[in-house]
């Protein structure tokens, strides 16, 4: 009885693939993206999807280009005006310097 394993034979496609595998290459991630209604926000989430074809160090350009893009559409929230005041709904008293320039 001998020790020894036989040797077996890998199928030149097997050697292929895994010569050619790299686990740095773009690697698309499919992550649904759900739009918002929002169209800066959705074209962000667009954005996003240009990651999936870029290697690795590819990936930080794309998401600090949606992270300007974000914050810059929540800065606008705060730009844009408001609703108008609504009216005071009851009477102001007179100042105490009304009622003495009266008497």
């Amino acid at each position: 009885m001998s020790d020894s394993v036989p040797e077996t034979e890998i199928p030149a496609e097997a050697v292929e693939a895994l010569q050619a595998y790299d686990p740095a290459a773009p690697a698309p991630l499919n992550v649904p993206r759900t739009p918002t209604g929002n169209a800066e926000v959705d074209d962000g989430l667009e954005r996003l999807a240009d990651a999936d074809h870029l290697a690795t160090d590819g990936h930080l350009e794309v998401y600090e280009d949606v992270h300007r893009g974000l914050r810059d559409a929540l800065t606008a929230l705060d730009a844009r005006p408001g609703p108008p005041a609504p009216p005071p709904s009851h009477r102001q008293a007179p100042s105490p310097a009304y009622h003495q320039s009266r008497s």
